[in-house]
């Protein structure tokens, strides 16, 4: 299935968002053969998007929010996007992720970080299993949509900017604005 027919057949927002998350994807040029992580699976945006690219990726959520997200269920867009088979779900938490270091090439997280409590031990953790020329690609809702997530979810937590706790890791970065997301693309020093 072509990227376009999938952006129609799971539509929503996924439809209005999935060219700004495929841009990003293009912009960090990983190999077909990449190991890569998604970290916050939600309703599968970025583990699909992805996938569309040839990737194959796992994805996860905490064990104790699965059922949540399950209830989004991102299994069913990948079937309907045709990219199932190269999705692989585990259950984990960001800040104690269990791969050993230097597993990954890249590691994605769309909308999650705003979701996490301890910011800092996170990246930190993402770095240990991040090979030594791998990326990280952080990417937020801006301020416009979250609050236009709050008039349905009130309670939805604010936007993150993680600079200040980037520029004291060892790494890289460079910020992408694409339509209502903010991206960072960061790489290991």
């Amino acid at each position: 299935m072509s990227f376009n027919q999938a952006k129609e057949q799971i539509g929503g927002i996924y439809k209005s968002i999935a060219d700004s998350l495929n841009d990003i994807i293009h912009r960090v040029k990983l190999s077909k053969d990449a190991r890569i992580l998604d970290i916050g699976t939600g309703d599968g945006k970025m583990a699909i998007t992805l996938a569309l690219n040839g990737f194959k990726v796992i994805t996860g959520e905490p064990k104790d929010d699965y059922s949540m997200y399950a209830k989004k269920n991102w299994a069913e867009n990948a079937k309907k996007a045709g990219v199932k088979d190269l999705i692989t779900f585990k259950p984990l938490r960001a800040d104690n992720l269990p791969f050993g270091d230097g597993f990954f090439d890249g590691i994605f997280m769309y909308g999650t970080l705003h979701h996490i409590n301890h910011i800092e031990l996170a990246l930190r953790e993402c770095l240990r299993v991040l090979k030594k020329s791998g990326v990280i690609c952080i990417i937020e809702p801006n301020e416009s949509m979250i609050e236009a997530i709050k008039k349905t979810n009130p309670d939805h937590p604010d936007p993150v900017d993680p600079t200040k706790i980037l520029k004291k890791l060892p790494v890289n970065f460079d910020h992408v604005r694409e339509l209502n997301l903010i991206g960072y693309i960061i790489r290991k020093i």
